[in-house]
């Protein structure tokens, strides 16, 4: 490796007549960064080198085919942050360029290898979304104008790495949710699940149905606005999270929560009387009436309209506290609309209780319990624990925001467990991966979002995706404590854990 002398030593050695390559202990400078053992999530594997690339203003950022999507973001960001104008120029530049590469190559998806050195640096992977994923590293390496020397040779644990946002209890903006996506992304969260319908409010518009949102989107918790998102505007939601390779999981809550609609539409209730709109926060005392026809008429039309604006694979169709249901209604109506997601092209996705009924092949069981209750092994499963994933539980009692009905849950707890072991009866091949859900009952503001979310949303995000081999606290506590910064020149408003310390 040369090694690079200091101006006052060389000047010496000159005077003296010394020959430099004959010095047997020269001065090094620029030790390997420390910055490669911060990393959020914790990669494969990491190393770091001597020395660095500097960010200057004739540094581009070169897009080989296909990775031109992913270098506007990668420009996007690095742009404001560095005040540099980094151009974007097709593949093959060398030196002095961030360097965007497929090479066609088979492998895990969003497997990517990062490489820094003084000339440049270059992310290369199978796929643009493994590209987009060396990018969130890549963000979190540079600094001011320079990126620390190293490599990261790193791919995901699991592909569903998820996060939700209840806006049915209170309503959120297209301009919110995609700022939230904004703070998901960067910790390479893959999955959207939007609750679009509750009790409180129904958040889209349905061409066929329109009074649900007209009047069952008029409300929300406590009587806050309501509000409901156009066709329009949710097709915007998910082409930006699509932009940034996030899919989105819309869900319908049914045969429970669902006063909304039956306020909108009283033919759906059993008694043909709609009850008054709802904007208290208790649950399981709703239902749609299973033996009406029109019912399935009703979620036909509604599934069909969400199927044709959802290019995702997967529809959720909520299924829990269904307390105002017996179970063979209960059983009857979810193998039905099962058969009317998949008569639409989706596949099924449901909170844990689906396992009642006879989920159909490739049907997947999201497990909010706190209890390891028995799911259905034979589906896919992903992990939502309320005692550990929840984000709207309270960090402890004396958080002023949040609920406690499942755990208090502090960073450490939502941290130290293990999604691939964590429900006995179901094998680690049946685990698709974890989610963190956000409810809002008493959730009003973007601020209020991020201060319950983060940071415990990274702790999730790095159970989905670092391998189990790397869970370990102390470490994951360093790397937290390195995201403050950034999360402060974000404008999130994040809890300052004492459990952290806060850099």
């Amino acid at each position: 490796m040369p090694v690079k002398l200091g101006r006052e030593v060389l000047a010496a050695l000159v005077t003296a007549g010394v020959c430099a390559a004959a010095v047997a202990e020269p001065v090094v400078a620029d030790p390997p960064s420390t910055a490669y053992a911060e990393i959020l999530p914790a990669p494969v594997s990491a190393r770091a080198d001597r020395g660095g690339f500097t960010i200057d203003r004739h540094t581009t950022i070169s897009a080989g085919p296909g990775a031109r999507g992913v270098a506007d973001h990668l420009a996007g960001i690095l742009r404001p942050s560095t005040g540099r104008p980094l151009p974007i120029v097709p593949a093959g530049r060398r030196g002095n360029t961030i360097a965007l590469t497929m090479d066609g190559s088979d492998g895990p998806r969003e497997r990517y290898r990062l490489d820094v050195n003084g000339r440049g640096v270059t992310i290369t992977a199978g796929r643009a979304d493994g590209l987009f994923a060396g990018v969130q590293t890549l963000r979190q390496l540079v600094h001011g104008h320079t990126v620390p020397a190293g490599n990261v040779t790193d791919a995901p644990r699991f592909a569903y790495r998820g996060a939700m946002l209840d806006v049915a209890r209170h309503y959120f903006t297209v301009a919110q949710v995609e700022r939230y996506i904004d703070e998901l992304v960067q910790y390479k969260i893959s999955v959207l699940h939007l609750h679009l319908t509750d009790d409180q409010g129904w958040r889209l518009m349905i061409d066929s149905w329109p009074r649900l949102a007209a009047v069952g989107g008029s409300t929300a918790v406590g009587g806050d606005p309501g509000g409901y998102y156009t066709q329009a505007q949710y097709r915007a939601i998910v082409e930006y999270a699509a932009s940034r390779f996030m899919t989105v999981i819309p869900e319908i809550d049914m045969p429970g929560h669902v006063n909304a609609a039956l306020a909108a539409y009283p033919e759906l209730t059993c008694d043909g009387v709609a009850p008054p709109l709802y904007t208290g926060t208790g649950v399981g005392f709703s239902s749609l009436c299973v033996p009406k026809e029109i019912t399935y008429q009703f979620l036909d039309d509604v599934i069909g309209e969400l199927a044709a604006l959802t290019p995702g694979p997967y529809l959720h169709i909520g299924g829990d506290e269904a307390h105002a249901t017996s179970r063979a209604d209960y059983v009857t109506f979810m193998n039905r609309v099962q058969g009317i997601v998949a008569a639409h092209g989706k596949r099924v996705q449901a909170w844990h209780q689906i396992a009642a009924a006879t989920p159909l092949p490739g049907t997947v069981a999201q497990y909010w319990g706190t209890t390891n209750a028995e799911v259905a092994a034979a589906t896919g499963v992903v992990l939502s624990p309320a005692n550990l994933a929840y984000l709207d539980m309270k960090y402890n009692d004396r958080t002023p925001l949040g609920q406690d009905w499942a755990a208090l849950i502090e960073v450490r707890d939502a941290y130290d467990w293990d999604p691939g072991t964590y429900l006995p009866d179901v094998p680690s091949s049946a685990v698709r991966g974890v989610e963190a859900p956000l409810w809002t009952e008493n959730l009003r503001t973007p601020d209020e979002l991020e201060y319950m979310a983060f940071p415990r949303l990274a702790a999730i995000a790095e159970l989905g995706w670092s391998p189990a081999s790397t869970h370990d606290w102390d470490a994951f506590k360093v790397r937290l404590a390195a995201q403050a910064p950034r999360w402060r020149a974000q404008g999130i408003d994040f809890y300052p854990s004492t459990q952290i310390s806060w850099r």
